[in-house]
């Protein structure tokens, strides 16, 4: 009987691609273990935020504190996030937090804009309340969150223009519900500032070459939110609850134009 032939295969290779394999499953769950920590991070934010549409606009600042400590709270697991997932390739994994951070930056900006996170200002602005209104950029999120933003020159954990643009999508939408629910607590001049924001918002959008389908498709949602807050404010119009623009003002901008 003769005997069986030697083996071609070497069995280290596999027992090297079992290693492989169990390390990944480590970042995995190492990065779902985060990644969840955020989310909890982050509803809490939401729901606090949830407030502002009972909320008269006088107790705005109270509201805010309390959103800015939650967003803070989500600052940390970012931090945490980012030092784990930079010692790994970024598009290998990001997926698994993306839509998080695209969350955890929509209640950033929609804190900043309900007034909080103020810029640093002098002594005599410091006593003055701030303004609602303000837009952060992707770098004045990036600074409250301690990462870097739109990475180029390394693979390293990042918040990226697309996340922003998105959550700037969902900033609308939270905006015109606001228009519409202010006018249920009697404030008549918040749709007109939201109506203004949204407007150049939207004008903005469409400075942009936008190639990603998915932006493209939810950029193209932001009209339907320039609508609706139109709508409000033309209802206010019409009640007479907001003042027209006097007759010698229309003149005027109808000449400017």
């Amino acid at each position: 009987m003769s005997a069986p032939p030697p083996s071609l295969l070497d069995p280290s290779i596999f027992t090297s691609l079992e290693a492989k394999l169990e390390e990944e499953t480590q970042v995995r769950d190492t990065l779902s273990q985060i990644v969840q920590r955020l989310e909890r991070a982050v509803a809490t934010a939401q729901g606090l935020l949830s407030r502002v549409h009972s909320t008269p606009r006088s107790r705005y600042p109270a509201l805010v504190t309390q959103v800015e400590a939650a967003v803070k709270e989500e600052a940390a697991i970012i931090s945490e996030l980012d030092r784990v997932a930079s010692q790994h390739p970024y598009y290998k994994y990001n997926h698994k937090w993306s839509r998080s951070i695209q969350t955890a930056i929509g209640t950033t900006i929609y804190c900043a804009w309900l007034g909080g996170f103020p810029p640093k200002a002098t002594e005599s602005e410091a006593s003055q309340p701030t303004e609602i209104g303000r837009l952060l950029t992707l770098e004045e999120v990036g600074a409250i969150f301690s990462v870097p933003t739109n990475l180029k020159d390394r693979d390293a954990f990042h918040l990226t223009i697309e996340e922003y643009l998105l959550a700037l999508v969902d900033l609308t939408q939270d905006l015109s519900r606001l228009a519409t629910n202010s006018v249920t607590l009697g404030d008549f001049q918040l749709p007109l500032t939201i109506s203004a924001f949204v407007k150049d918002l939207f004008a903005g959008f469409q400075l942009l070459n936008l190639k990603n389908d998915i932006i493209r498709k939810r950029a193209d949602s932001v009209k339907y939110e320039v609508k609706r807050v139109e709508d409000v404010v033309y209802d206010l119009s019409l009640r007479g609850l907001i003042e027209r623009p006097a007759a010698g003002d229309t003149e005027m901008e109808s000449a400017a134009e």
